[in-house]
């Protein structure tokens, strides 16, 4: 998979650097020191992936990754965030990154992170995940019934779940199903739903109070 970092911190981009070169499935394709750089370099090579930092002079994280989406919708954003940046989190995904790690991250959790998003996952801490999805959706809840009559009560259960920031490997152990079973009906209720991803349904599931349950 092809990966483009971008932060203005030396220190993290040669970090990640050292870290992803030593992974045989990871190409490092271009390094960015702000978002400017970030949206030239991803029209120039094409990555699966960019590691986005937030706080950066020319231009920010956040106006980067919304460039990005609009110019080039298949490329996933991984954001690189520190404690008390739920604000810019927040604004991040509204403009269609696929999540957020720390960057006080684990080598394990980075190495996961970068892997899943690339296959379409969603990485949000399920410790702020209600707060940041639930302002997504401005706090309105809407009738529950316009979504579990679509869905089995298993679906129903998986949604919930999801809807309060649990991994599929959460899910499943909480669930004691497969994970490949929670993939399976991940992809049944995105389909139901008539969303993009699971991100869309977890926001949707809030809006009707279904994170409640």
């Amino acid at each position: 998979m092809k990966v483009i970092i971008c932060d203005d911190q030396d220190i993290v981009r040669d970090g990640l650097e050292l870290l992803l070169k030593l992974e045989h499935d990871i190409e490092i394709v271009g390094i960015a020191s702000d978002g400017a750089e970030a949206v030239e370099l991803v029209a120039q090579k094409q990555p699966d992936l960019v590691m986005m930092d937030l706080k950066m002079p020319v231009m920010n994280g956040v106006d980067a990754t919304r460039q990005i989406k609009a110019r080039f919708p298949t490329v996933k954003v991984l954001v690189l965030t520190t404690f008390g940046t739920e604000d810019w989190v927040l604004e991040a995904i509204r403009a269609g990154a696929s999540g957020y790690l720390l960057k006080d991250a684990t080598r394990e959790e980075v190495l996961n992170a970068i892997r899943g998003t690339v296959e379409g996952k969603t990485f949000i801490d399920p410790s702020v995940a209600g707060k940041l999805l639930g302002e997504i959706t401005g706090g309105k809840k809407k009738p529950a019934a316009v979504l579990t009559d679509k869905l089995t009560q298993r679906e129903i259960e998986v949604l919930q779940l999801l809807a309060k920031g649990l991994s599929n490997e959460d899910i499943a152990k909480k669930l004691f199903l497969s994970e490949g079973t929670v993939r399976n009906h991940i992809s049944s209720i995105v389909t139901k739903l008539g969303v993009s991803d699971r991100m869309q349904a977890a926001v949707m599931a809030i809006q009707h109070g279904l994170d409640m349950g």
